[in-house]
């Protein structure tokens, strides 16, 4: 099973997963994410397997509470990067084939696999990984893009005014991805009712979907608010309030589900 030839080049040449959280709205995102994910984290010492972890931000957190973590990327200049760090093993591996035994985790994180694999199938096979690899009754947590965020994410960051964003925009909306190139033909984008389907149809229990940014990552001002503690803590609130409501999950970029393992 052949990983797509364009997340390397994505994540090489046009992005870095690292600048990303630590700019603009990413920093609401890696807050909340982390506030969400801790909520619901066995007792430490746990063994976590962080699939599709980038340069190893998450893996990095969790090994410092005390957990045993184990790191997989399918770019390799990010475990690189990751593996630097040393308090957590990694290694190159594709979510839909995990190298690992069954039931050897007590829980997994897919914050970035989900929304990469375009193909329904590909994502339910990386999903079956997950089930296997994690024990029963274990914790699952996956993180999807939000489809209603890609219109917002448009105006706010001006890209709407590129070639062909109008198309490609409109593609993403009617079917989740845009075949046409960029970010849009290498991502999915869920629609926030299709989620919990999605887990339950790999035999995963879903406890919870909640909007992780709210509405405050749109807000023209976001680094000034950011930088203000009192303001901060209002976009923080924000979040929280919009998290659980179905009607308003898609004001968040990013979606995460919190399921088990039967």
């Amino acid at each position: 099973m052949k990983p797509d030839s364009r997340l390397h080049d994505y994540y090489t040449v046009r992005s870095s997963e690292a600048e990303r959280l630590a700019t603009r709205e990413g920093q609401l995102e890696l807050s909340r994410t982390q506030e969400i994910i801790a909520r619901y984290l066995p007792v430490s010492p746990a063994r976590i397997i962080d699939v599709g972890g980038g340069t190893g931000t998450y893996s990095t957190w969790l090994a410092s509470l005390g957990h045993t973590v184990h790191m997989v990327d399918v770019v390799e200049s990010h475990v690189q990067a990751a593996s630097a760090i040393g308090t957590f093993t990694t290694a190159v591996a594709d979510a839909r084939s995990l190298d690992a035994p069954d039931a050897s985790y007590d829980a997994a994180l897919l914050l970035g696999p989900l929304y990469h694999l375009p193909d329904g199938g590909d994502r339910l096979r990386a999903l079956n990984e997950a089930a296997r690899v994690v024990r029963p009754g274990g914790l699952i947590i996956t993180a999807h893009i939000s489809r209603l965020a890609i219109p917002l994410d448009a105006w706010v960051k001006g890209w709407i005014d590129k070639d062909r964003a109008l198309e490609g925009m409109a593609n993403a909306v009617r079917f989740g991805h845009d075949a046409g190139g960029g970010f849009g033909a290498i991502a999915y984008f869920h629609l926030p009712s299709e989620i919990a389907p999605e887990l339950a149809e790999a035999g995963l229990t879903v406890d919870h979907v909640l909007g992780v940014e709210g509405p405050a990552w749109i807000a023209p001002d976001f680094d000034a608010r950011w930088a203000d503690g009192e303001a901060r803590a209002k976009m923080l609130e924000s979040a929280r309030t919009c998290e659980a409501v179905p009607e308003l999950l898609g004001l968040s970029a990013h979606i995460l589900a919190i399921a088990r393992n039967p």
